[in-house]
């Protein structure tokens, strides 16, 4: 069965902007299924404007900006 992005529900979504980047907690249930967690990376390109990219690791201070998002997540995960 190929993925249907009509069936993918977002539940919750916040997102930190810092100066390059931006990084986003979101909880998703595909199809009705099990809520998931869900962070992303977009970071700026020449032009300015946000792109996706790896999320690969992460600065402290990126981890401190978003662990409040990753808490409150948490409560749409049961």
């Amino acid at each position: 069965m190929p993925y249907d992005p009509q069936l993918d529900n977002c539940v919750f979504s916040k997102t930190w902007e810092g100066e390059l980047d931006k990084l986003t907690v979101c909880v998703y249930s595909y199809n009705s299924g099990p809520k998931k967690l869900q962070i992303t990376r977009s970071s700026k390109d020449k032009q300015g404007e946000f792109r996706f990219s790896k999320l690969g690791r992460m600065t402290k201070q990126e981890v401190e900006a978003i662990l409040p998002y990753i808490q409150e997540a948490m409560q749409y995960l049961s």
